[in-house]
């Protein structure tokens, strides 16, 4: 049995979130929010609301010890890219890509024995 959370069109590019995802994936939910509490990074306050969600999914609606959790999976994929013009010298225009991320969580009930 797994429960899911999905976060879509995050404001962070995935590159930086998949930095701060690769830190916990494997751990236990108890584990992984103290671990996200103290990391500087932007992404750790999408990330951490994301595995607090997939945790009370798990608790919720399939009935699983909150205690024995577990990131089983935990990944970001693309999401939308923004396009914005930033102006330059000379009348000329750069174009700015403020990128997007869909952060997906997947807790287990650890098996005891």
């Amino acid at each position: 049995m797994e429960a899911k959370a999905v976060a879509r069109y995050i404001r962070i590019s995935p590159r930086k979130a998949r930095q701060v995802v690769d830190l916990i994936r494997g751990k236990s939910v108890k584990e992984a929010l103290a671990i996200l509490k103290f990391t500087p990074q932007k992404a750790a306050e999408a990330i951490e609301k994301v595995v607090k969600s997939a945790a009370a999914n798990a608790e919720n609606n399939f009935e699983m010890d909150k205690d024995s959790l577990y990131i089983s999976q935990i990944f970001v994929d693309q999401g939308p890219t923004l396009k914005r013009y930033k102006p330059r010298a000379m009348g000329r225009a750069d174009l700015m890509r403020r990128r997007t991320s869909h952060i997906t969580v997947v807790v287990k009930e650890k098996k005891e024995g």
